[in-house]
């Protein structure tokens, strides 16, 4: 698990959880797209799994998105205007990746054993989509935000992990 460490005083800097966030995401996307594999090998017993792990996946995804579009951003908008643009645009962003969870979780839902390998490959290329958004949105939000939300002095974050740094098993 994270083991904190002290910067001026604080437990681990909030730019350093959300990259541990971002990879936790990573990892449980690569699962996932391991979860589709098998049932495009015709394993349907591994169907449960994939649509148990989609479900908790993109809920998770979701409300890390959502606790940085209702928290940590309008913090930063606050701290550091000349952010906002590029707040703006990776908002934009999770606007896209919505779109895209909301149609996955639908086409997994209707796959099943007598799925064809077309319906299999349309949620792949919806998952190679998110994944694709995902990976470019987490790299410039590293890129951007990190070095910020490491300088935040935010008590009330320690006490109370905000929902953008939640992880969930």
């Amino acid at each position: 698990m994270e083991t904190p460490s002290r910067t001026n005083g604080r437990l681990t800097a909030f730019g350093n959880q959300l990259i541990q966030v971002h990879d936790w995401l990573r990892k449980e996307l690569a699962a996932l797209h391991d979860d589709l594999g098998s049932v495009a090998d015709g394993r349907a017993e591994r169907l449960r799994d994939l649509r148990a792990h989609c479900l908790t996946f993109c809920s998770a995804l979701t409300r890390h998105h959502t606790g940085e579009d209702g928290g940590a951003f309008l913090v930063l908008a606050e701290k550091f205007p000349e952010l906002r643009p590029s707040l703006e645009e990776l908002a934009h962003d999770h606007e896209v990746m919505t779109g895209i969870i909301e149609r996955l979780e639908e086409l997994v839902a209707g796959v099943g054993p007598g799925s064809s390998q077309d319906e299999i490959l349309h949620v792949q290329r919806e998952l190679d989509g998110l994944t694709a958004i995902m990976e470019t949105h987490f790299r410039y939000e590293e890129k951007r935000i990190v070095g910020l939300l490491n300088s935040l002095d935010m008590p009330e974050w320690q006490e109370k992990k905000p929902p953008f740094l939640l992880k969930s098993h």
